[in-house]
């Protein structure tokens, strides 16, 4: 796992929240990605709810990694 804040826990809640979205939506799209690619003789998969589970997936990482962007660059200007 990759560790953004190596010697402490950081203190801010806002980057506690946003680092934990950012890893359990992660944990979400290396999930829904399987999804797509089943193992036989797996039934197909829904592709195209897969696929806005993808979509979600991408924008929840987005968002988190807005947040922690916003949050560290305002606490490292202050």
């Amino acid at each position: 796992s990759v560790c953004f804040f190596p010697s402490q826990k950081p203190k801010s809640e806002l980057v506690r929240t946003s680092l934990r979205l950012l890893t359990s939506s992660a944990y979400r799209l290396q999930s829904e990605c399987r999804k797509a690619l089943p193992a036989e003789p797996s039934p197909a998969p829904d592709i195209q709810l897969v696929t806005q589970q993808v979509i979600q997936c991408a924008y929840d990482i987005a968002k988190a990694a807005k947040q922690l962007v916003t949050i560290t660059t305002k606490e490292n200007n202050n």
